[in-house]
């Protein structure tokens, strides 16, 4: 079987080609692609030879403010896909994420707002299709994240962290449980429609440098950025089927840690 991934060399892009390539065959495409003239033309092709579609790359800057680089990849990209997956009859599971859900059920910024496009117009459209609105992912291979890693990798190669005042809190959800939940929703009969990725539980950002051990200060109030999110929890009534995470964020930085204390080694 062959299936197009998009976004392969992203953080969680690069986990679910590790999965999958030791079983399947993948067609990997990165946001360049769209810097071809018949960039359309050779996306179809693509979809139309493909037994299924992960559509997981996007930008993730969540301060992003240019709206049309943002709709452009997040958004426009998305449309072309959906069409072309409903044309060709094909399963298409689209990486969502807990931020278009922002605060009170409104996005906060333009992130939330170019996913929450491409997942209702994937909705209205029809066909086989699958959103996952991914929490607060953290794990391995986010290093080319840079500034959009989590605060726990960040932390652990700066050796301390400075943190926004008010308490905030974030379901944290380790990736290798979002890499499970994905090859599910791609494999398995899942009824269409959105479904969330998390632990389940609201943490703060406190425990998570607590977890990994590594000393930590605040940010004076009026560096809080604009459209900034206080408070994410996924509900586990909105999880997938038959589906649970393995980790939470205790054994989950566990891990991690183990991970990359071995990294910094060789």
């Amino acid at each position: 079987m062959s299936f197009l991934l998009t976004g392969f060399n992203g953080f969680i892009g690069r986990n679910i080609m590790n999965e999958m390539l030791p079983t399947y065959s993948l067609d990997c495409i990165e946001k360049d692609f769209m810097d071809n003239e018949d960039w359309e033309k050779r996306l179809e092709n693509s979809v139309s030879l493909s037994d299924g579609i992960l559509h997981i790359g996007a930008i993730s800057d969540t301060m992003l403010s240019d709206s049309n680089e943002m709709l452009k990849y997040n958004y426009w990209f998305s449309k072309r896909l959906f069409e072309m997956c409903k044309k060709h009859n094909k399963k298409v599971v689209y990486a969502s994420s807990a931020a278009t859900t922002g605060t009170n059920g409104i996005p906060t910024n333009i992130y939330g707002w170019s996913k929450l496009l491409a997942e209702q117009y994937g909705l209205v459209l029809g066909g086989d299709f699958i959103a996952l609105r991914y929490f607060n992912v953290y794990g391995p291979r986010e290093e080319k994240k840079g500034k959009m890693a989590s605060v726990a990798y960040q932390a652990y190669k700066k050796g301390s962290f400075k943190l926004f005042p008010r308490n905030p809190k974030r379901d944290f959800v380790y990736v290798k449980d979002i890499v499970d939940a994905t090859v599910k929703a791609l494999f398995e009969d899942v009824p269409n429609g959105v479904y969330e990725v998390g632990s389940g539980e609201s943490r703060t950002f406190e425990n998570v440098l607590d977890l990994m051990e590594i000393e930590y200060s605040y940010y004076k109030e009026d560096k809080i950025p604009k459209g900034y999110q206080f408070f994410t929890k996924s509900d586990s009534n909105n999880w997938l089927p038959d589906w649970k995470p393995k980790y939470n964020l205790d054994t989950g930085i566990q891990n991690y840690k183990k991970i990359l204390d071995k990294m910094a080694l060789k």
